[in-house]
C-alpha cells in the first residue's frame, strides 16, 4: 500500500535525522584528542554575519594534543579567537598572527565521568525521540486501521516492522554512544 510506504519512508527519514543529531552533538565532546569536530561548527562574527569557523579557516590536527586553525582572511583571526573564548571548550587560542593554536589538555578523571554522564543521557534523550516516533507511526497505523484503509493484520505486521526500524535505530545509537564513552576514558 502507498501510504504505508510513505509512512515507512519518512519515519527512516526521521530516526536517521536523530541518530545524526546524536552523531554531531558527540563530535563536539572533547575527549581528550584534538578533533576538528570540536571547533567547526563555532560561530565566528565575520563582517557582521555568523559564520562557521570552517567556512573561514583550514582547521588540521597536526598532533594528537593540538589544533591549529588558519584563517583564510587575516584580519578575521582576532574574531575567530573572540569565538573560541566566548565558547564552551574552555581553551585558550594562542595567536601568533597568522594561525591559531588550541592545546587540548588531557582531561581529568572527574571531568571524564562527568562526560560519561552527559553522554549517557544525550543517549537516553536520542533512545526517548526515537520511541516517541514510533508512537507516532503506530498511531497513525492505528487510526488508518479504525477508518478501514488497512486491516487488522497489515497494522499488526506495519507496528512489527515499525518496532524492528526503531530497534535497529536505537542499536545504532547505542553503538555510536559506546563509542564515545570508550573514547572519553581511554588516554
Amino acid at each position: 500500500m502507498e501510504e504505508l510506504e510513505e509512512i515507512y519512508l519518512e519515519f527512516e527519514d526521521k530516526l536517521k535525522k536523530t541518530v545524526a543529531a546524536m552523531k554531531r552533538e558527540f563530535a563536539t565532546l572533547r575527549a581528550g584528542r584534538a578533533n576538528p569536530s570540536m571547533v567547526e561548527g563555532l560561530e565566528v562574527e565575520y563582517y557582521g554575519t555568523p559564520t562557521p569557523l570552517k567556512q573561514l579557516a583550514s582547521i588540521s590536527v597536526p598532533e594528537p594534543r593540538l589544533i591549529v586553525i588558519q584563517p583564510w582572511d587575516k584580519s578575521c583571526i582576532k574574531d575567530v579567537e573572540k569565538a573560541i573564548l566566548k565558547s564552551e571548550l574552555s581553551l585558550t587560542p594562542n595567536n601568533d598572527g597568522s594561525v591559531i593554536r588550541l592545546n587540548v589538555p588531557p582531561l581529568t578523571e572527574e571531568r571524564r565521568q562527568e562526560l560519561v554522564k552527559f553522554v549517557r543521557k544525550k543517549a537516553e534523550e536520542g533512545r526517548v525521540a526515537i520511541r516517541n516516533l514510533r508512537r507516532e507511526v503506530n498511531d497513525r497505523l492505528k487510526k488508518m486501521e479504525k477508518e478501514s484503509e488497512i486491516s487488522e493484520d497489515m497494522c499488526y505486521s506495519a507496528q512489527e516492522k515499525t518496532q524492528k526500524m526503531t530497534d535497529e535505530h536505537i542499536n545504532e545509537l547505542d553503538k555510536i554512544a559506546e563509542a564515545k564513552e570508550k573514547e572519553i576514558m581511554e588516554d
